[in-house]
C-alpha cells in the first residue's frame, strides 16, 4: 500500500505548474510522507495493542514452528537489501517520500530481526517472549512513523532549507557581479527543492535597468542550484534593516514640475531627471541637453539652486551637461594603423 502511495505521488509531483499550482506540485510527495508516516503509526498502534492482548491472554498464544524462523530470516534479508537500495536512489534523486519509504523497509527488517529473537525464545519454551517481541516491533515503527509524519509537517507549514545549504545560496549571490550585500535571505521548501527569496544591496546611484540585470543574473545562478526551485530577488540601493527609509520625500511629479519650470525662466531645459531617494538625504541629478550655443553655465550661475534644494527638501542638486560629440566616421579604417 506504501509503494502505491509513492508512486501516485512521484507522478502527481512530477506535473508541471499549473493556474491552480503555480509553483508546481512538489508538495505531493510531502504530503505523502505525511499519509506513509500516519499509516506506519497506525501499524505500530496495532501492534501494540495486539501484543498487549496477547500478554493477557498467554494461554491463547499458538505454538510457533520452525518454519516460521526461516521465514523471518527471508524476510530480514530480503528487507534490508531493499532497504539499501532504496536509500541510494533516494539520495541520488534528493526524494524524502522515497527516503521515508525506504526507512519503512529498514522498520520490517528490523521486525524481522526482533520477531526472530521472539521465534527463538518461543522455540525455547518462554512464549510470553513472542508478545514482548511484537510489542517492541510495534512500538519501533511507531516511532519511526511520528518521525517521518513530524518531518513532513514541519515541511508543510514553510519550513526552510537547513543552515548549511542557505549559507551555499548566500555565496552565491554575493560571488554575483554588482551584488554588494545580502540580507533577508528566506527559504520555504516546496517538496525536496525550495523557494528562495533574497534582497541584495547594490549600488544605490545605478539605473533601473542595471539594478534588474544585476537581479536577473543572480536569480539565474540561484537556479543552477539543484535544490533551488525558484528565486524572487529584490534589489536595494540600501540596507533597510539599517537605514531605514524616511517617508518625507517629495513625489516625482513635484519633483520635476518645480525643477522644469525654474530653469525654463533661465532659458535652460531639463533632459534628463535622476532621483535617489536614500535614508541619509533625497539627492537630485539633472541632465541638461547637449549645447545649443546658449551660455548655460552663465545661465546656471542666475539660477538659485540652493532654494530650490530647501524648497524640495533635497540634499544636493547635481547639474551636469550632455557631452555633444561628432557622429563616429563610417569608414572601415583601422583607428592607430600606420598608414
Amino acid at each position: 500500500m506504501s509503494d502505491f502511495i509513492v508512486l501516485f505521488a512521484n507522478r502527481q509531483a512530477a506535473a508541471a505548474p499549473d493556474v491552480d499550482h503555480n509553483y508546481g506540485h512538489g508538495r505531493y510527495e510531502t504530503v505523502a510522507s505525511l499519509f506513509l508516516g500516519g499509516l506506519l503509526i497506525a501499524v505500530g498502534a496495532g501492534m501494540l495493542w495486539r501484543a498487549g492482548m496477547r500478554i493477557v491472554n498467554l494461554q491463547d498464544i499458538p505454538p510457533v514452528h520452525a518454519i516460521a524462523l526461516v521465514v523471518v530470516i527471508i524476510v530480514l534479508v530480503s528487507k534490508e537489501a531493499l532497504f539499501r537500495y532504496m536509500l541510494r536512489a533516494a539520495e541520488r534523486v534528493r526524494s524524502a517520500m522515497l527516503v521515508a519509504n525506504a526507512w519503512h523497509a529498514r522498520s520490517d527488517a528490523a521486525s524481522a530481526l526482533v520477531v526472530a529473537l521472539g521465534i527463538i525464545g518461543s522455540l525455547a519454551g518462554f512464549r510470553i517472549l513472542d508478545p514482548i517481541a511484537a510489542a517492541l516491533v510495534g512500538f519501533l515503527i511507531g516511532k519511526m512513523g511520528w518521525t517521518f509524519a513530524w518531518d513532513a509537517l514541519q515541511d508543510l507549514s514553510d519550513r526552510a532549507l537547513d543552515e548549511s545549504m542557505t549559507q551555499d545560496l548566500r555565496g552565491i549571490l554575493l560571488n554575483t557581479l554588482g551584488v554588494r550585500e545580502v540580507h533577508e535571505l528566506r527559504t520555504r521548501k516546496m517538496g525536496d527543492l525550495a523557494i528562495v527569496d533574497a534582497q541584495i544591496l547594490v549600488d544605490p546611484l545605478i539605473s533601473v535597468s542595471e539594478g534588474h540585470f544585476i537581479a536577473e543574473s543572480a536569480r539565474a545562478r540561484v537556479l543552477g542550484n539543484s535544490r533551488a526551485l525558484d528565486a524572487l530577488i529584490y534589489v536595494d540601493p540600501e540596507s533597510d534593516e539599517l537605514n531605514p527609509l524616511p517617508g518625507n520625500f517629495p513625489l516625482r511629479s513635484t519633483v520635476s514640475d518645480a525643477l522644469r519650470t525654474a530653469f525654463a525662466q533661465h532659458g535652460l531645459t531639463v533632459a534628463t531627471l535622476n532621483l535617489h531617494y536614500l535614508s541619509g538625504g533625497f539627492d537630485i541629478d539633472v541632465v541638461l541637453p547637449a549645447s545649443d550655443g546658449r551660455d548655460v553655465a552663465a545661465s546656471l550661475k542666475t539660477t538659485d539652486l540652493a532654494a530650490l534644494r530647501r524648497r524640495l527638501g533635497a540634499r544636493e542638486i547635481r547639474v551636469t551637461q550632455a557631452l555633444d560629440l561628432p557622429a563616429p566616421a563610417a569608414s572601415g579604417g583601422t583607428i592607430g594603423k600606420p598608414g
